[in-house]
């Protein structure tokens, strides 16, 4: 478990919450816990791998609804359900949105944990490839336009007198514009430079 891992609880019963955050802080996380859905979408999102231990039915803006809500953004906080209320479709609709776990109580707590467990885990891989994507995109955005040409090119395999027949360029400046873009991706090679496009998903773009 990173050290830096932080759980959400949310729960409009201050008595569960007050549970909920002894059981989970023992595990060694770091809890915050929210009375209402809306409480929690008020504060700044987290930038450390993180879950969301989550009551279904709540006044207002359910359980459902906010992992729904969470659902739109681009980094989506795994979710783990503890209800009382816990009925099939309910749960099943709960998975079928991503949710790590349906816990309906009494649940055991090491159920609980160890569903905690698993989305931290599973948040803290996804920050990862977040981030490498992100540092990717950068590294694209470092191009010059007709860079991001010879770039989109060279990785669909074609030679430099091909692109260079493409672009209506010489083939004496696809060399340099070629070089420019191993340098700026940092790729030791045309395969490290494919696996980066397909990363981003790098379209071809016409001259």
């Amino acid at each position: 478990m990173p050290s830096a891992a932080s759980v959400f609880v949310v729960d409009d019963d201050a008595s569960v919450r007050k549970s909920l955050t002894r059981l989970i802080e023992t595990a060694g996380y770091t809890v915050e816990s929210f009375a209402s859905a809306r409480e929690f979408l008020e504060r700044m999102p987290s930038r450390e791998p993180c879950c969301l231990v989550l009551d279904v039915r709540m006044p207002g803006m359910t359980g459902l609804d906010l992992q729904k809500a969470l659902g739109k953004a681009v980094h989506q906080i795994p979710v783990v359900f503890v209800t009382g209320h816990g009925e099939v479709s309910m749960g099943i609709n709960a998975m079928k949105a991503g949710a790590v776990d349906f816990l309906t109580k009494p649940f055991d707590r090491k159920d609980l944990l160890d569903a905690i467990g698993r989305a931290v885990a599973r948040d803290t891989r996804t920050l990862t490839i977040e981030a490498r994507t992100g540092s990717i995109h950068a590294r694209v955005n470092t191009l010059t336009p007709r860079e991001r040409q010879v770039f989109a090119l060279v990785v669909t395999g074609m030679l430099n007198k091909q692109i260079a027949a493409a672009l209506g360029i010489a083939e004496k400046t696809v060399k340099v514009h070629r070089a420019r873009v191993m340098e700026k991706m940092r790729a030791g090679s045309v395969a490290e430079l494919v696996r980066l496009a397909d990363e981003v998903g790098v379209i071809v773009t016409k001259a």
